[in-house]
């Protein structure tokens, strides 16, 4: 497969990168309040050496470089998203959006960043949907505004952007799986 080694950061996760994703906790039932995205934006990717490290210790598997990846993003916990460049040729911007968690959750988590701009806008950051799915956010106005502006596809609900994406890719867990030693 051929690996693009395209590292331009695309304008839309610059947009992201502006925007302060609050996060609230509630100390009451000791779960997050119900309109936090547990993401914070990168100002640029990864470095290929980054990428290498994280994804081999992630794995243990020493034999990985992070070629197939972009990261580009973090939940609290260090959970990392990720465009997978797994589609020969494409810029990361066409690429799925996968989200590896700190304590082994992965899951692709949108088709290309267009819609996961459409995930973020319903309020859906890639942690919570890699763990609780479509239903666990409130839509949020300003990352809708970045939606329209940079994704290029039509509005999505985020039960759309999670079914498109795991309906392509129903075999990233146990492909990741593989990977792992």
């Amino acid at each position: 497969m051929e690996i693009t080694d395209d590292r331009a950061f695309p304008a839309a996760l610059a947009a992201l990168s502006g925007i302060e994703f609050p996060w609230d906790y509630d100390e009451k039932t000791e779960d997050p309040a119900p309109t936090n995205i547990d993401y914070e934006p990168y100002d640029e990717f990864d470095s290929a050496e980054e990428t290498t490290d994280w994804i081999r210790s992630w794995t243990g598997n020493k034999e990985l470089d992070g070629d197939a990846f972009r990261v580009f993003g973090q939940d609290g916990t260090g959970g990392l998203a990720a465009c997978w460049l797994v589609r020969p040729g494409r810029p990361p911007a066409e690429q799925p959006v996968a989200f590896f968690g700190s304590e082994g959750e992965v899951g692709v988590v949108a088709s290309s960043l267009g819609e996961f701009l459409w995930l973020l806008a319903g309020g859906v950051g890639p942690q919570e949907a890699v763990e609780f799915g479509s239903d666990s956010g409130v839509p949020h106005e300003e990352l809708r505004a970045v939606a329209e502006k940079y994704s290029g596809v039509e509005p999505r609900t985020p039960a759309e952007v999670l079914a498109a994406a795991r309906a392509e890719f129903p075999d990233f867990t146990e492909t990741v799986q593989s990977w792992c030693r």
